[in-house]
């Protein structure tokens, strides 16, 4: 199962079925996903959101390879803004999405490093990997605060096309130190 995760300004949820709807809602604009792996679809279908939660988040997470949660602010907790997901994965750990209205304020990089330790502390993974198109550079600001660093490049498929990718990791050891652990 699972835990709820709290920031100084968020609570981070449990993906649950029901937050397809909002998800839907939020998710499908070309600023959120255009450096998102090609596996989602564009045109973003109707159902979109409602199949990736029941078809593979959900089911990931019953399984133990995959947590998911949504990104609620404090303040307004009934609906949620994001979400972030940790998977097992030899080269490809965590993603993440924020509603446009959102970003920008550094909300992302909480939940990063709440996830963070999560992935090191609770379930116990030595490392943790997230590509990313290096064009995206809110993406790559975010991995910089977090301490982590790039380890290559490779070509990979985006929403937006086959583009540049950067392999950014962390390890534990390096985790801990960076929270004074």
């Amino acid at each position: 199962m699972t835990d709820v995760l709290e920031t100084e300004r968020l609570v981070l949820r449990p993906l649950q079925i029901e937050d397809a709807a909002r998800t839907q809602e939020l998710f499908p604009h070309w600023e959120i996903v255009k450096f998102l792996g090609a596996i989602v679809p564009w045109p973003y279908p109707a159902d979109g959101a409602l199949t990736y939660y029941r078809d593979s988040a959900l089911p990931a997470m019953e399984r133990g390879e995959g947590w998911h949660w949504t990104l609620r602010l404090k303040e307004s907790p009934q609906e949620h803004i994001g979400a972030i997901g940790l998977v097992k994965n030899e080269h490809n750990n965590r993603g993440f999405w924020l509603g446009i209205p959102w970003q920008g304020r550094g909300l992302m990089t909480e939940a990063v490093a709440e996830v963070n330790d999560y992935w090191f502390d609770v379930l116990g993974f030595n490392v943790l990997r997230a590509p990313k198109a290096a064009g995206n550079t809110a993406s790559r600001r975010i991995s910089e605060k977090t301490g982590m660093r790039m380890v290559g490049t490779e070509m990979r498929d985006y929403v937006s096309g086959r583009l540049l990718s950067e392999v950014w990791e962390i390890t534990a050891e390096e985790w801990r130190a960076r929270r004074g652990r």
